[in-house]
């Protein structure tokens, strides 16, 4: 796998700032599910809570709307989890779509 793969997905996120480091960004979730679904097929997690690697949303449809929920609730950011939308529109892009990993 190229070396996108073996940096940190939070430390990609961190480095988005246009679109070379947001393919970058794309390509480490990418990978990051498909870690995740390997883990989950060699031994499920709980039904109950995320599965391997913290993904809540396992299907195309639910993280796409997990993605789009939390871009309207994070639009004039959220002051009780300190976010503020950056000004940079390829990380707010890689945020989303990190987001959409996990909100629910």
């Amino acid at each position: 796998m190229p070396q996108e793969s073996l940096d940190s997905l939070d430390d990609l996120l961190d480095s988005v700032c246009d679109e070379e480091s947001f393919r970058r960004f794309l390509f480490a979730l990418a990978a990051d599910r498909e870690d995740s679904s390997s883990k989950e097929a060699a031994q499920p997690s709980s039904p109950y809570g995320p599965d391997a690697n913290g993904w809540e949303n396992t299907t195309i449809d639910r993280f796409l709307y997990a993605a789009v929920r939390w871009a309207r609730a994070s639009e004039e950011g959220l002051p009780l989890a300190d976010y503020e939308p950056p000004s940079n529109p390829w990380r707010r892009c890689a945020e989303i779509l990190y987001a959409g990993k996990g909100y629910e």
